[in-house]
């Protein structure tokens, strides 16, 4: 039977306001239910919104009756166009006044080889660059927010990640995992540098592996090499997969626990730091994987480190 660690603390969240992106399922969503339990105001950041809409009125009803309970809403956000993620952001900066805690949870796994419609091959582009992006533009605000935290949903699949700097659209060797795993290492590198970037800002940043989760993100495996391994094991899945609520666990615990206050740019899994991959750790890597990023998703010269509340780029 698979096992994962829960984590149990008490800390609250009233007067504070997360945001979690794919959140009306899986993961995200149960990280957003916990929040709304500890008295947050949760944004579900997600591509459908009337799958999100779904999901956050199943989290009013759960939290209806509880004294204590935040609240929730619900903004398009689309990481596979950087034209929907500048928007959502636009919209998030003109109604929220602080953004105390943003998880990067949504993500794409095992695609059949295909580009977001930016052009960039697809786990890169949605489940990187979108959210570099997306933390980015919303980076001046979080700062004004300190202490506040940024925790990112990689996977231990980073550990057979390599970054293809010359080919980052693996437009010459593509495979599906490994567009994942090169994805997933990204999530890491880009964590490492941000905390590296907000040094001394009070905002603190976290990278997580979530576990071997079910979730709807392998709903691309039967398209794929990975033809008919769900099957195989779907009546053994709960010997080999942790729940949605279990595999929430560590982001939970990285977006919360009062041990990690002065801890940053970690990588962590089942509610304990561990030890990233060799390549992870690479800091000439992770800088490189920034100012490319920077430029692939337009940013040119403004930095949200020094840019003003409220200012974006042009």
């Amino acid at each position: 039977m698979v096992s994962c660690s829960r984590y149990s603390g008490t800390v609250r969240l009233d007067g504070k306001t997360a945001i979690v992106t794919g959140s009306n399922t899986g993961i995200g969503k149960f990280t957003a239910l916990d929040f709304v339990k500890r008295g947050a105001r949760v944004i579900m950041a997600c591509r459908s919104v009337e799958k999100a809409e779904a999901a956050a009125e199943q989290i009013r009803g759960a939290t209806r009756d509880l004294k204590g309970a935040g609240a929730v809403d619900v903004v398009k956000l689309d990481l596979g166009s950087l034209t929907s993620v500048r928007q959502c952001a636009d919209q998030l900066l003109r109604a929220e006044q602080r953004v105390h805690l943003l998880v990067n949870n949504a993500g794409v796994m095992a695609c059949p080889q295909g580009k977001t419609e930016d052009g960039f091959e697809t786990h890169f582009g949605v489940n990187h660059l979108g959210h570099f992006l997306f933390t980015c533009l919303l980076l001046p605000r979080v700062i004004r927010s300190a202490p506040a935290r940024i925790v990112t949903v990689s996977s231990k699949l980073h550990e057979n990640g390599n970054m293809n700097f010359d080919d980052l659209n693996l437009e010459n060797s593509y495979g599906p995992v490994k567009a994942y795993n090169q994805s997933k290492l990204a999530n890491v590198l880009f964590s490492n540098e941000l905390a590296r970037r907000l040094e001394g800002t009070g905002v603190t940043t976290y990278s997580v592996h979530p576990g071997v989760v079910r979730t709807e993100l392998g709903r691309h495996l039967n398209d794929t090499y990975f033809r008919g391994l769900r099957s195989i094991l779907g009546g053994m899945g709960a010997l080999f997969f942790k729940t949605a609520e279990d595999g929430a666990q560590t982001t939970i615990y990285c977006s919360l626990d009062e041990k990690l206050t002065n801890k940053t740019g970690l990588y962590y899994s089942e509610c304990r730091e561990k030890a990233a991959s060799r390549r992870a750790r690479d800091p000439e890597a992770a800088k490189k994987l920034w100012d490319l990023s920077a430029k692939m998703a337009g940013l040119g010269n403004w930095d949200p480190f020094t840019a003003d509340d409220g200012e974006t780029p042009s």
